[in-house]
């Protein structure tokens, strides 16, 4: 079946009216995107913030009638926004549709990350097979790549790892391939759990991975802790964080932009023999040992 995309720019506060018309008028499915690059890093718990301008793409059936459409929309609207945009689409397979644009990718010596869809490059290599659903992390990011290089340099052989915001599980599964005995991966997100545990089925080592909300964390020290989440929420939580550190543990702190870098070390420097910075594009990891 062919289809019929209809690209409409208006702002935050019509957002919602003119995405329940577009549904109102039969389109069979509705997606808000930026108009104006303005990234939302990571919304707190419970919150569905937008942009101030977004573009709002409607799908409609190819037959569907062009000309009736705008004359209900301009109609509702008051009129027509000069930049709406009709383009044709053509069908496939769009549930994975995405999978074209992830690769294997290698991390230090020895770790890949492999989709789950294609052959390893290095079958005798620490081979991590990855179908990140709808939970972010995949390798692709740098606060992502940066956690896992520093991982793969690490001695985890018989370590217990805490993954501080798991997103896809990728850091803890990881750990575990690498040697680690047991991890521990928590998450705010439903989906980000239910992703993790997926992937952990998907590398056999589910019966050592223990996943959770933050919430539902046992009260215990681990010997390495990896947060990679957002340089305010780790500033907040620096003294939560600090206390899942066993005395001399390994700790790396990412999704940390260059400028921020500083706030962090502060927050945790008190506690932390912390090494230089780790920096990839315009981010960074704060790593070293808890005292």
């Amino acid at each position: 079946m062919a289809w019929l995309q209809l690209h409409y720019p208006t702002d935050q506060a019509q957002a919602e009216f003119v995405e329940e018309l577009m549904l109102g008028l039969g389109a069979y499915s509705v997606s808000l995107t930026d108009s104006a690059d303005e990234p939302i890093f990571e919304p707190p718990p419970g919150t569905t913030p937008l942009w101030r301008q977004v573009t709002i793409t409607a799908l409609f059936a190819a037959d569907i009638n062009q000309e009736a459409l705008l004359l209900e929309i301009a109609q509702q609207m008051g009129g027509l926004p000069a930049d709406l945009v009709f383009e044709p689409l053509a069908e496939q397979a769009w549930e994975r549709a995405w999978m074209a644009d992830f690769h294997p990718m290698q991390f230090g010596e020895r770790l890949w990350i492999v989709p789950s869809w294609t052959e390893p490059p290095e079958p005798n290599a620490v081979n991590l097979h990855l179908d990140p659903g709808l939970a972010f992390g995949t390798g692709t990011h740098e606060t992502t790549a940066l956690c896992l290089t520093w991982l793969e340099g690490l001695d985890l052989q018989g370590k217990t790892v805490l993954d501080y915001g798991s997103g896809s599980g990728v850091l803890a599964i990881a750990a575990l391939l690498l040697g680690a005995e047991a991890a521990f991966a928590c998450d705010i997100d439903p989906q980000a759990l239910l992703a993790t545990r997926e992937n952990a089925k998907l590398n056999g080592v589910s019966e050592r991975l223990f996943c959770m909300p933050p919430e539902e964390l046992p009260a215990r020290q681990y010997e390495v802790v990896v947060a990679n989440i957002l340089a305010e929420p780790l500033v907040n939580l620096a003294d939560h964080i600090l206390g899942f550190c066993a005395p001399n543990a390994h700790l790396g702190l990412s999704g940390i932009l260059l400028d921020q870098a500083e706030m962090v070390r502060d927050a945790y420097s008190g506690k932390t023999h912390l090494e230089p910075n780790t920096t990839m594009g315009e981010w960074v990891l704060v790593h070293g040992r808890r005292k």
